[in-house]
């Protein structure tokens, strides 16, 4: 019982505590309930407040751009309006010039119908009064149109021709002048050296002893040196000398640095000697390149070609008549660029005209070719200026002159080559030369005398006036230079002057 008891008891208070959290539960479910009804409806209130202000400010936004695009149409109302009159008031403007200009018309045309009544007029009266001077003139009008024309026109003609003398006269005594100042000027502005190469060279020795290890056993020593250089090598009597005997400076000058190289050395055989040939030949091939581009430097000429400047270079060891190709080409050079400046052309292709115009004679391989034509054939084939190739191949009259610097190379060639000293000759044939020039003259009919003058550069023929008339005297002139030209051999040129003279002598007693 007393366990019944207690189960019941325990029971009823699970029940009462059923109950009392069953009631708990329900209020606070209740409390939290109500609390958010009550948040929901601050939310609530919240939003719609937000939503009335976008509302507000979305509506006062639009109402400001109504307003702005109604103030845009009423200026762009006032601006057509504007217009508007303006357009009005242009069209009343046009309207009273075009009523000014019907009327300025209505009275131009009553003018032009006057204009033209009166010109029918003074055209009719016109042809009475040349019908009236025909009349009296007895010849038309076309007729003494022609006549004044015909009279003017020889007028002309007669003044133009007196003119045109006097101007040939003046130019021809101008031109003579300034030809004279410019060749005397460019001559005196031109430094100049005196002809000193020669055909061979002299290796002096120390002491006779090294003759006999030059020779060499059986002369082997002499053999190979001549053969691989080219050059006769001449052993005789003279004291303490050895000579060098060929046309080729160049082989000349590789010969006499060989022997010094080999004497300084003091071995001396046929194995060496070809050694030392080959390491003198390309000193010297250095040598040639190095002299033509110093010599381009000098003359403050650029661009040139490397093979043209190696042909500069050559020149060094070439002569004509004695006198250094390469003195001789500078000396031409700076001639031709003075002259150039004093006419008024390009100094510097002049000047590369004058130091190029003689390489002609310096090409390794020596074809069959005028040294002129050759020369500018060269010049070509390096793309030179095509005024510089004509005054190469025309500096010798070997191709027609195109350019104005060929005539100037011409004779600054001539100048150069010229000038006392410049050029050497022995002297039996220079006396040969002016005997055959003397000879050479007397073979024509009517020639009395003749006289090789001024060193051989001119030849003057006295000629019988009553044998000789003045046209053959001209003729005789021409013949004479052109055999000297095609027969002898001399440097610059030869002036061929005829000399026909006829006096008439009486006394008074």
């Amino acid at each position: 019982m007393i366990i019944i008891g207690l189960v019941v008891g325990v029971a009823a208070g699970i029940g009462a505590t059923t109950t009392v959290l069953r009631n708990k539960l329900l209020s606070k479910s209740q409390q939290v309930l109500k609390d958010a009804e009550e948040k929901g409806e601050v939310i609530k209130k919240d939003k719609i407040l937000q939503a009335k202000e976008k509302y507000l400010q979305m509506k006062s936004e639009y109402d400001k751009q109504v307003a702005e695009r109604n103030s845009k149409l009423q200026s762009a109302e006032q601006k057509m309006k504007q217009r508007e009159q303006s357009l009005a008031q242009k069209v009343e403007e046009l309207q009273k010039k075009s009523n000014e200009l019907k009327t300025a018309s209505e009275n131009l045309n009553g003018q032009i119908e006057v204009l033209n009544k009166r010109k029918a007029e003074t055209e009719k009266i016109y042809k009475e009064s040349i019908e009236k001077l025909e009349h009296i003139a007895n010849m038309t009008a076309e007729e003494a149109k022609q006549h004044l024309i015909d009279t003017m026109t020889e007028e002309a003609k007669a003044e133009a021709s007196n003119s045109i003398m006097d101007i040939v006269e003046e130019a021809k005594m101008t031109a003579n002048e300034q030809a004279k100042k410019i060749v005397i000027e460019s001559i005196q502005r031109t430094a100049t050296e005196h002809a000193i190469e020669n055909t061979v060279s002299v290796f002096n020795l120390e002491n006779e002893e090294v003759k006999g290890r030059i020779i060499g056993r059986e002369g082997r020593n002499i053999r190979t040196l001549e053969s691989l250089t080219g050059v006769e090598v001449i052993i005789d009597d003279s004291p303490d000398a050895i000579i060098l005997s060929g046309f080729d400076p160049i082989r000349r000058e590789i010969a006499r640095l060989s022997l010094h190289k080999l004497v300084t050395d003091g071995r001396i055989h046929p194995a060496r000697i070809e050694e030392v040939v080959a390491k003198t030949r390309k000193q010297i091939e250095q040598e040639i390149v190095e002299v033509g581009k110093r010599t381009c430097i000098d003359l403050g000429i650029l661009n040139m070609n490397h093979e043209l400047m190696r042909m500069v270079g050559r020149m060094k060891y070439r002569s004509s008549y004695g006198q250094n190709l390469l003195q001789h080409s500078r000396e031409v050079a700076n001639l031709a660029a003075t002259m150039a400046s004093e006419l008024g052309l390009n100094p510097k292709l002049a000047k590369r005209a004058g130091l190029l115009h003689d390489i002609g004679k310096v090409p390794e391989n020596e074809p069959d070719l005028p040294h002129a034509i050759l020369g500018m054939k060269l010049a070509e084939k390096y793309k030179e200026h095509p005024d510089v190739c004509n005054a190469i191949g025309a500096h010798h009259d070997e191709t027609e002159m195109t350019s104005l610097l060929s005539p100037i190379i011409q004779v600054c060639d001539a100048i150069s080559g010229a000038r006392p000293g410049a050029r050497r000759e022995v002297v039996e044939a220079y006396i040969n030369r002016l005997n055959k020039l003397e000879e050479m003259a007397m073979t024509y009919p009517g020639v009395v005398k003749t006289y090789a003058i001024q060193a051989g550069r001119e030849l003057r023929v006295i000629v019988g006036a009553e044998k000789v008339s003045d046209v053959e005297a001209n003729k005789l002139s021409y013949d004479l230079s052109r055999q000297i030209q095609s027969e002898m051999t001399y440097p610059g040129q030869i002036k061929v002057t005829v000399i026909r003279e006829t006096r008439a002598v009486n006394y008074a007693k």
